[in-house]
């Protein structure tokens, strides 16, 4: 019975993380809708980004491990500052209102920017996971199905509500993961 609590545990740990990693896709994704968005637009976007954010991870927790071997028992040390550095600058971001919003959604270049720049947190989070050598098939499907849904979730809600929640979600995403932070460090 044991083991059934940890796998549980690091699961919800892993769905907590993507959620808080979708919250910039989240966030971006209302930004965008705000302008006007097509459904077929909403589909495409959020299956790439979907896509990104199984990319992203899968690469920073390949180097993540490598990391892991050369830093030997000080990995957990440096993923819990590395996730309070991220989770800090998503913070400070959304207090600074920095967006995308130049960024032509519907060209492949625009397309391609816009799921990098919501995705890139993936790959560092990836880094930190691959250090503590977390399951690498749930935790890229994990990423992938809440970045899709988030962002879908952005993008419909971004045509029929107020700009100013966009900065909440990538703040409160911010938060989440520098939580976890402090957790990794205590």
């Amino acid at each position: 019975m044991p083991d059934w609590s940890v796998a549980a545990g690091q699961i919800l740990t892993i769905i907590i993380m993507a959620i808080a990693l979708g919250m910039d896709a989240f966030s971006l994704g209302i930004g965008i809708g705000l302008k006007g968005v097509r459904l077929r637009d909403v589909l495409k976007l959020s299956l790439v980004i979907a896509l990104f954010h199984i990319l992203m991870p899968l690469g920073g927790m390949i180097m993540g491990q490598y990391v892991s071997s050369l830093l030997g028992g000080i990995a957990t040390s440096v993923a819990g500052a590395l996730l309070l550095l991220l989770g800090g600058h998503m913070v400070y971001s959304a207090l600074r209102g920095e967006s995308e919003g130049s960024i032509d959604h519907r060209s492949v270049g625009g397309l391609l920017i816009f799921s990098l720049s919501v995705s890139i947190d993936s790959f560092s989070v990836g880094i930190t996971l691959g250090m503590f050598s977390a399951h690498r098939l749930i935790t890229i499907m994990m990423f992938g199905l809440f970045g899709g849904l988030m962002s879908m979730l952005g993008l419909m809600l971004g045509r029929r509500a107020s700009q100013s929640l966009g900065g909440y979600g990538e703040a409160l995403g911010g938060v989440i993961l520098f939580t976890f932070g402090l957790l990794f460090l205590i």
